[in-house]
């Protein structure tokens, strides 16, 4: 198994037994709100349909779903995410954490481990992510990666009948520090 540890997190491929505490988790309104593939409310069983697909994906080397989990306890905090394009050498990178676990730095240590793994282990050439412009903490997770802003997409997307305007980041594995 796929495991990854930072500081105060552990980070490991999604399984079964994370299905329940993440639609807990997922299934709260500031955080579909601010996500692209998140709707509100969650659909009951859709948490087992996603970790299935994203098991599919890592097995094929798609793409890498992380359950981030507190190293001491193992508490289920969310999710970091890598979707690939292998014949780009690049990945999107996307995250969540449930509301309790917000301003603590936690998404920050998640990703920063997410995206050393994308560079340095995959050898991916470029990671990019996306946020839509009115969600600042998730592009200030970006910028304190180190990704580059790169523009934004105005009304790129229609969430809940609204066009949101998407900003994006990214990072050459040459650019890493």
């Amino acid at each position: 198994m796929m495991e990854m540890y930072t500081d105060r997190l552990k980070l490991r491929l999604v399984e079964p037994k994370d299905a329940e505490p993440m639609e807990r988790l997922v299934n709260d309104r500031e955080i579909a709100r601010t996500t692209l593939g998140i709707p509100h409310p969650y659909p009951p069983g859709s948490a087992d349909a996603f970790i299935q697909r994203r098991q599919e994906a890592a097995k094929k080397g798609d793409g890498f779903s992380f359950a981030v989990l507190d190293r001491q306890s193992e508490t289920f905090m969310g999710i970091v995410g890598l979707r690939i394009d292998p014949s780009h050498h690049h990945a999107e990178l996307a995250y969540w954490l449930g509301k309790a676990y917000w301003n603590q730095g936690y998404c920050s240590e998640a990703a920063k481990q997410v995206l050393r793994f994308a560079l340095e282990d995959l050898k991916l050439h470029r990671v990019w992510a996306a946020a839509m412009t009115r969600n600042p903490a998730s592009f200030r997770i970006m910028e304190k990666l180190g990704m580059k802003h790169e523009g934004i997409f105005r009304g790129h997307v229609l969430k809940d009948g609204v066009y949101e305007d998407l900003t994006y980041y990214a990072l050459l594995r040459s650019e890493r520090t």
